[in-house]
């Protein structure tokens, strides 16, 4: 096994070994599955207890991005369930983010209930290296590009999709709102529009829904969060958030045959999109879906 030595550029990241597993290269860059903090930080930051660097370098990472050249993780990404509320998963999850925070590494969560790291991580992670690829620096960072401004964002690319209809082709639901209006014919669903919405909260986290109407009055609901620390995806994290929330409708959409999803009444969903929209004043934006709020 072969490893590139990083530059002496301060960084306490270890450098990622050239051959040791990688999944594919990207825009130079290579992808890992399944790589512990541990693995990634050569030791202790300072700031950081012994009890949180012991808990944290035994958190695992789904995906970890590093750089073709030199080996140095750029970014890593986590993707799943989110631990509850008050457990041990969460208090060890924000250990590892303050070691992450302590020597600079990047983060990308999405937290879903349906969505898992060997059935979508590597699209996702291809996604996200090709939307930041195209996009260019973070303006939000402050940071000086080349002076090109795209003109059309990666989202909003339209071209012809797999299936040779028109659409956008950088949208992860797409195929998943063309495959509803199918099962609509077929009489599989009541209505066949995926429908969705997305929000920016103030604490940096964006929630994606997304849902259509299976049995009349009666909703396959999905919810996406991204949360991006100290990252940015190259698109809108809340627009993506919505578009992740679209496929994984779609991945129940397809079992439909086999396994009955548990639905939602369409005045519960509608109350609860009312009480997002009473929350608008935590949000970073205005509430832009008052429409859904209407019977």
């Amino acid at each position: 096994m072969t490893t590139r030595t990083a530059t002496d550029d301060g960084s306490r990241l270890r450098p990622l070994p050239v051959d040791d597993g990688a999944l594919f290269t990207r825009a130079g860059q290579v992808v890992y599955a399944g790589r512990r903090l541990g693995d990634l930080v050569a030791r202790r930051p300072e700031g950081i207890t012994g009890h949180q660097w012991s808990s944290a370098t035994r958190e695992e990472f789904d995906h970890v991005v590093g750089a073709a050249d030199t080996g140095r993780p750029l970014f890593a990404v986590v993707l799943g369930a989110p631990a509850p509320a008050g457990s041990a998963g969460q208090r060890a999850e924000r250990m590892r983010d303050a070691v992450c925070a302590a020597v600079g590494l990047p983060v990308l969560r999405i937290e879903s209930q349906a969505l898992r790291s060997a059935a979508h991580g590597r699209r996702i992670v291809g996604y996200v290296i090709d939307a930041r690829a195209y996009a260019g620096p973070d303006p939000a960072a402050g940071q000086d590009g080349d002076g090109f401004d795209a003109p059309v964002g990666f989202r909003d690319i339209v071209g012809r999709l797999p299936d040779g209809r028109e659409g956008h082709v950088n949208d992860l639901g797409a195929l998943v709102r063309a495959a509803a209006v199918d099962a609509y014919v077929s009489r599989q669903l009541a209505d066949p529009i995926v429908r969705g919405l997305h929000v920016r909260w103030r604490d940096g986290a964006a929630e994606g829904w997304s849902w259509v109407e299976v049995r009349p009055g009666r909703c396959l609901v999905e919810r996406v969060t991204v949360r991006e620390h100290r990252f940015w995806c190259g698109v809108d994290a809340a627009r993506l958030a919505e578009d992740l929330a679209a496929v994984a409708v779609g991945d129940r959409l397809r079992a439909l045959e086999t396994d009955e999803p548990a639905l939602v009444d369409r005045g519960e969903l509608r109350r609860e999109i009312r009480g997002l929209r009473a929350r608008r004043d935590e949000l970073v934006d205005d509430f832009a879906f008052d429409h859904l709020c209407t019977d």
